[in-house]
């Protein structure tokens, strides 16, 4: 077995979406309190393994349809590298983990209910909920919810709903974004890379993004003029941050509408230099002002 396939399997790279469990500390101010800060990092290793063993499992049931993609043709089951036997046994081990992981650094019953929550749920994606566009997508935004619901719960931390809503949009606006990628395929070859591509195209998703992308950078400023968030954080400046957000939201639909480059949202993280300093940009002005 090589040790790169399964690597590419698992796509560790994609462990960066778990760093929602640390919002809840974050925007609490309190992700420098070493107590928290531990229950955070459990929920973030029980959360990576079992996102791993779902990519397993989602890649052994897509493994047909993604011979016929011209990206994912190279995933490891899809490729042949790998037997569905082997990466249902890596499937297996990992999800084990994430539940063992869970029940023993993480603190209560709701941080790791939530985790069971987060497999059972993608496991009915994986066998049918991924078919039913629309409902695909929402599915996607919910486990960000449950990243940040897992964070709260491991770290006693409050969670405010603006900053659930605003997980849940966040999440959604880059679904739709890569079911778009999804669409411009089909126009170009023909083949649907997913059953439900059928069901959509470029006009509808078009003004989805635009929706929620509009419905998102509301519901952001909503939560830094919040009269409870200014009252539990002592400032009044958090509005400030908002440029950041604007700035990432318009680069991303730029990237979306304009380029045609919004298959994979872990790949223009990690390369755009545009967004990359919209985030930091966020995350010290942000800090800044909660933190100093």
């Amino acid at each position: 077995m090589n040790g790169q396939e399964v690597i590419t399997l698992l796509r560790p790279t994609h462990w960066a979406k778990n760093f929602f469990v640390f919002i809840p500390l974050f925007f609490n101010g309190e992700l420098f309190d070493g107590g928290k800060l531990a229950g955070a990092v459990g929920a973030f290793l029980a959360f990576s393994f079992a996102a791993s063993g779902i990519y397993c499992l989602n890649d052994i049931c897509d493994a047909e349809a993604d011979r016929q993609h011209p990206v994912k043709c190279r995933r490891p089951v899809a490729s042949g590298a790998l037997t569905k036997t082997e990466a249902a046994a890596w499937m297996t081990v990992l999800i084990a983990a994430a539940f063992l992981l869970s029940a023993l650094m993480l603190p209560g019953a709701e941080a790791a209910g939530i985790i069971v929550l987060y497999v059972l749920l993608n496991i009915a994606y994986c066998f049918g909920l991924k078919r039913v566009a629309i409902v695909d997508v929402f599915v996607i935004a919910l486990g960000f919810v449950f990243r940040i619901m897992a964070g709260a719960f491991a770290t006693g931390a409050p969670l405010s709903h603006w900053v659930v809503m605003i997980a849940f949009l966040l999440a959604l606006f880059l679904a739709l974004a890569k079911r778009r990628d999804d669409v411009l395929i089909f126009e170009k070859t023909g083949v649907a890379m997913r059953r439900n591509t059928e069901r959509l195209n470029r006009t509808f998703l078009d003004a989805a993004l635009v929706i929620v992308a509009t419905v998102l950078m509301v519901s952001y400023i909503m939560y830094t003029v919040s009269d409870s968030v200014i009252r539990r954080l002592g400032t009044e400046y958090l509005y400030v941050t908002s440029l950041f957000v604007l700035l990432g939201i318009l680069r991303y639909l730029q990237r979306t509408l304009v380029d045609n480059e919004s298959g994979s949202p872990t790949r223009i993280l990690l390369h755009d230099r545009f967004v990359q300093f919209a985030i930091a940009g966020w995350l010290l002005v942000f800090g800044i002002i909660i933190y100093s």
